[in-house]
């Protein structure tokens, strides 16, 4: 829920891994159909629409008015409404939040207002489930930029939060969470397309970019693609090393 410009339709087209791979993350969910569910930054709606289907009562939160647009336009039956993952406030504390892809976008030193946040909204042994970038994710790319950046004298400021278990687990726990399942892996994920890289980049890649003028920017992303074309163009296919951090929390019982 970073405060980015979103390419709605290209993510859409391009970019569907991400709500695919999520998918998965729905399973680590408890609760019974019926539920009420936030969706976390729910982008297009593609998971918010999943969790529907699935028999829960949902509503999908985010902070890009550009998503919300496209997922009441794909999801008309859906309720979806703008809003940041800092402050989001519910009318009806819910049973659970979940959240695919988002956490890794908040800044490190506001993640614990976040946990605090979620945590508020939650009913007594409502829980979170979420999934997003972990220690190391995406680390071939950012490496390669940052020394790109440098040769030019610029520094690449490293704007994701990508966190081990222990650096997260500690932050849930002060915010009163009970973790009941953790998971590092990595996640290789392939890119759609011949320039499957350069469009990655693009894309997710913004923040450092600014201030930069488009011809410095097209030359660094150009180098940086040329540079790891040995170590992520396998067998014809752009391939981003993800490493990815899954948790199920729940919002501990208070014992009067």
């Amino acid at each position: 829920m970073p405060n980015i410009n979103w390419n709605a339709a290209n993510y859409k087209n391009n970019f569907s891994f991400v709500p695919t791979y999520g998918e998965a993350v729905l399973d680590l969910l408890t609760k019974p159909k019926g539920s009420y569910i936030v969706d976390l930054g729910c982008g297009n709606g593609t998971l918010t629409k999943k969790l529907f289907e699935r028999g829960y009562h949902v509503i999908g939160i985010d902070d890009s008015a550009e998503m919300i647009a496209q997922a009441k336009t794909d999801c008309p039956d859906i309720e979806f409404v703008t809003g940041n993952a800092l402050d989001f406030m519910l009318e009806h504390k819910a049973d659970a939040i979940f959240s695919n892809a988002v956490f890794h976008w908040i800044d490190e030193s506001k993640q614990q207002k976040m946990l605090c946040n979620i945590y508020n909204q939650l009913n007594e042994g409502g829980e979170l489930v979420c999934e997003f970038g972990g220690s190391g994710c995406a680390e071939h790319v950012h490496r390669a930029l940052e020394q790109c950046f440098l040769e030019r004298g610029f520094e690449y400021k490293r704007v994701f939060y990508f966190p081990t278990i222990g650096q997260y687990a500690s932050m849930l726990e002060k915010a009163g969470f009970r973790i009941e399942y953790a998971t590092l892996f990595d996640r290789p994920t392939v890119q759609k397309g011949a320039n499957g890289l350069a469009d990655w980049i693009e894309m997710f890649v913004k923040k450092p970019f600014e201030g930069i003028d488009e011809s410095t920017r097209n030359e660094i992303i150009g180098e940086t693609v040329n540079r790891l074309k040995s170590s992520l163009y396998i067998n014809g296919e752009w391939i981003v090393d993800y490493v990815r951090i899954r948790f199920r929390a729940v919002k501990n019982n208070i014992v009067t």
